[in-house]
């Protein structure tokens, strides 16, 4: 008896070491977030094992422990019709709000899921129950894309995905048969599906053959550049769930198909030094010390190398490319972007990149709405339902709501 209670005081004092690790007093739910970082975490692990030992690769053992656990069907309500369909040969899941009397045609959001262009899906709960929120507040119709995934794919597809089912639905035809209004249609994303989301945003600008224009933007705390990961929020959140700096670097070389074995040289800012001269045209548009008001720069100091890995640049010459960092787009292409909504939170190493493009859209006359949580971290407003439920999650998609509702 007396060896079970102890064997039972060292598991409990294991699993607590496990979970436990610091955090800000002003996060949402703290306990709870070490939780889900926690659980997050040993589905990492569990794929990185199944990588090792051969039988997948990592990402694709990572997405499937994610969907098998949270994929929804298409059901329908009273309130919001459900269905999945393809467009142009991409998956969607629609989602149709019941339409007013008083308005035939419908408001429209096409909505692009986060998850580092390699995780979750259109169709799994925290997104479904996300957009049914959506199309059931706005009387609207969300177009929620199933874009194909790192490691199956690489950029620039996911865009190509994007862009090739937003046209398709932009189609009169198209409009009509959901009974849209052409023009009340936006775009939107969170995270990786923000950095979608803007890039489709910034190449309809320059698509002259398209008819139909987005009235609006909305951005989740996008992922926006990845020549600066030393900006302040990098340095303050470094090691804050659910994204720490070395995981968000990660994803970009995934998405690249690059190499590990540059990581740490690019977390140190090594690819965009002083001496990579493919760089040198582009810090200006991403120079944090004058885009960032003083309440955020605090005392933190550029990284900047005076001589770095000129070798990450040239093998992987994605990273200075504007369809895979907006942020870094001309600001001729800003200045025709729509009406723009930008959510951020504190706890994010991706905070200062949706401050930074607000900054930038604001410099070139596009009407900016900022939207910044103090106790929020990244991907919270997903978490609205139990047992992932946050306070800030729920804040957070009410407000964004209420700003589709009253801009779109």
């Amino acid at each position: 008896m007396r060896s079970s209670c102890v064997l039972l005081t060292a598991l409990v004092a294991l699993a607590a070491y496990y979970i436990y690790i610091p955090l800000p007093s002003s996060v949402s739910d703290p306990w709870k977030l070490m939780l889900l970082d926690a659980t997050f975490r040993s589905a990492q692990q569990v794929s990185n094992l199944i990588h090792n030992l051969g039988l997948s690769h990592h990402l694709l053992a990572l997405n499937f422990i994610i969907v098998i656990f949270g994929k929804k069907s298409a059901w329908s309500s009273a309130q919001v019709k459900v269905t999945d369909t393809d467009f142009d040969g991409v998956e969607v899941r629609v989602f149709e709000g019941s339409p007013k009397p008083e308005e035939p045609l419908r408001r429209s959001i096409v909505y692009i899921h986060g998850g580092g262009w390699a995780l979750a899906s259109a169709k799994i709960r925290y997104y479904d129950e996300l957009c049914t929120a959506m199309a059931e507040e706005l009387n609207a119709v969300i177009i929620s894309i199933e874009y194909r995934l790192v490691p199956k794919v690489y950029f620039p597809a996911q865009i190509h995905d994007v862009v090739r089912a937003t046209k398709y639905f932009l189609q009169p035809e198209v409009l009509h048969k959901y009974s849209v209004d052409p023009d009340r249609i936006g775009i939107s994303g969170d995270s990786a599906g923000g950095n979608l989301a803007a890039a489709l945003g910034q190449q309809f600008t320059q698509d002259a053959n398209l008819k139909n224009k987005l009235k609006v933007q909305a951005l989740i705390y996008p992922v926006l550049q990845a020549l600066d990961f030393n900006t302040p929020s990098y340095q303050q959140n470094v090691n804050t769930p659910i994204l720490p700096r070395y995981v968000m670097v990660k994803y970009w070389v995934d998405y690249f198909q690059g190499n590990y074995d540059f990581v740490q040289a690019m977390i140190v800012n090594n690819h965009t030094s002083l001496d990579v001269e493919e760089a040198v045209a582009l810090r200006a548009r991403l120079n944090w010390t004058s885009l960032l008001p003083a309440s955020i720069t605090k005392d933190y100091k550029p990284v900047m190398q005076t001589t770095g890995n000129a070798r990450i640049v040239q093998e992987i010459p994605q990273l200075l490319d504007a369809r895979a960092a907006p942020l870094i787009a001309e600001q001729e292409v800003l200045r025709h972007l729509p009406k723009t909504y930008i959510l951020t939170c504190e706890h994010d190493v991706l905070r200062d990149d949706g401050i930074m493009y607000a900054k930038r859209l604001e410099s070139a006359g596009v009407q900016v709405t900022l939207d910044h949580f103090e106790d929020g971290f990244h991907g919270c407003m997903i978490f609205t339902s139990w047992p992932t439920n946050f306070s800030v999650g729920i804040r957070t998609r009410d407000s964004y709501i209420k700003w589709l509702d009253q801009n779109l």
